[in-house]
């Protein structure tokens, strides 16, 4: 299986992905920081977190999968969000909160 069809599968499989470095509990970039805490304070208290410093392929695979040359990369119900202004204006507007409501299946 290629890289760009794991990432695809993983980020079908999960609610809510995030791409970043490091992790929630110790990111290592201060943008990777910021969406992990906006995704706190959205109420989110549970989502698949990919550090991409530890797989090359990964880190290389996600930018090509989304077309987004940073990292962080949001995912939610399988649907690429942004990065860390993207997603700062939307918890600002609320856009980020309808968001995460939103179920899948309901099309």
């Amino acid at each position: 299986m290629s890289i760009q069809e794991q990432i695809k599968e993983f980020v079908s499989a999960n609610p809510v992905v995030l791409f970043m470095k490091g992790t929630p509990q110790f990111p290592q970039c201060g943008f990777s920081a910021k969406v992990a805490q906006v995704l706190k304070l959205a109420g989110v208290e549970e989502y698949a977190a990919v550090n991409v410093l530890a797989d090359e392929a990964v880190r290389q695979g996600i930018k090509e999968y989304a077309n987004w040359p940073t990292i962080p990369q949001l995912y939610i119900n399988g649907e690429f969000v942004g990065g860390c202004d993207i997603i700062s204006e939307m918890y600002e507007s609320g856009e980020l909160q309808e968001m995460l409501k939103q179920d899948p299946a309901a099309g």
